[in-house]
């Protein structure tokens, strides 16, 4: 190879590496060489794959929901637990309804958006008095209603014998099965299942379709006059407060919607689990989404669809690789959920030192 034929090809991985991050270069790297080293661990290479769409469909929805906000200025929601708390509330009262299937996710769905609402108000109501420090403003409420909800659990009026617990007949369960309820009532839609030609790839179509419908609203919103006026107030106060733009209600329309779609979110990803976890689950379940969106190259200012795909694809796929072949090729008994607990947290610190680096 000639000198000229080096500079072009490094010139050309310099240019690779600026437009899609070197960062995101060398965890995407890492994970293809998870899936080339999976066959040779023992891993079958087409369950694998299936694992990491199948986590991409749950997770991708929540981690939408740090869009809007970040466009708005409001900065990540590290307060997605009040969206999740919402969803919990809308599938639970669809359950007790005694509804199942398709019409009891949907009517989920519904009962949440009212709860959504009213906590993204007062959510958005909080965030707008204390600008400047919405993310740590937004741990604390995140928090806090995680932990107001776990009271609540015990004392809402549940009946249903399928959710309450048993032995008291008074209070939600911690976990409960959503087999008899909406399981996989989206994963089943269209499912590619190529397990009767021997290939244990199954691909879940309709969850894919669902977050898919999801994000090309959230872009279409974004082009709409609102969206417009939402993303200046997010880039320059000042030129949108001139041009007449009220900044305080596009950022609690932010807010809303974030929340909205975390109770969406939490619908989806209950749906693919195929169970219910309430009282302290949704706890960290906003450090994960956050993580996803920033190593996917979204900023605290910046945002987009293609950060929510890039990032969620690339967390969760190396949340589930990562374990599977290490524990393989490690061969020091079952090590898997140690691995797993070492590397989301450690790319959750990643993301965090990102955001801040980004702030700065």
């Amino acid at each position: 190879m000639s000198k000229s034929q080096e500079r072009l090809g490094q010139t050309r991985f310099g240019q690779l590496a600026s437009a899609y991050g070197l960062p995101r270069l060398i965890i995407t790297a890492f994970l293809i060489l998870l899936f080339i080293l999976a066959p040779f661990s023992g891993a079958d290479f087409a369950t694998q794959i299936s694992n990491v769409i199948a986590r991409f469909s749950w997770n991708a929805v929540l981690v939408l929901a740090m869009v809007p906000m970040v466009h708005s200025g409001c900065g990540l929601n590290f307060g997605l637990q009040l969206g999740i708390l919402a969803g919990l509330l809308g599938s639970t009262l669809s359950i007790e309804l005694g509804l199942s299937g398709g019409a009891c996710f949907f009517m989920a769905i519904l009962i949440a958006t009212p709860f959504a609402i009213l906590f993204g108000g007062g959510y958005g109501l909080l965030l707008n008095r204390i600008k400047g420090g919405e993310m740590m403003v937004a741990t604390y409420v995140g928090f806090s209603s995680v932990s107001f909800m776990c009271m609540m659990w015990l004392f809402l009026p549940y009946s249903n014998p399928t959710i309450v617990m048993a032995y008291t007949g008074v209070g939600l369960k911690q976990t409960f099965s959503l087999e008899n309820f909406y399981a996989n009532v989206l994963a089943d839609f269209l499912k590619i299942d190529l397990s009767s030609f021997g290939i244990n790839l199954i691909i879940p179509t309709g969850s894919i379709l669902f977050f898919a419908l999801l994000a090309f609203l959230m872009w279409a919103f974004l082009h709409t006059k609102t969206g417009t006026a939402m993303t200046a107030v997010g880039s320059n106060p000042t030129f949108a407060r001139a041009s007449g733009i009220n900044i305080d209600r596009s950022r609690t329309l932010s807010v809303i919607l974030s929340t909205w779609l975390g109770a969406v979110g939490i619908l989806v990803y209950q749906q693919g689990f195929g169970f219910l976890q309430a009282y302290n689950a949704p706890l960290n379940m906003a450090l994960p989404a956050v993580s996803a969106i920033l190593i996917g190259g979204a900023s605290v200012n910046k945002a987009s669809i293609s950060n929510v795909i890039i990032g969620t694809f690339l967390f969760q796929g190396l949340v589930t690789m990562t374990p599977t072949v290490m524990n393989s090729m490690l061969n020091v008994g079952d090590m898997s959920e140690v691995i797993r607990v070492i590397v989301s947290q450690g790319m959750i610190l990643y993301a965090l030192t990102r955001k801040t680096e980004g702030s700065k």
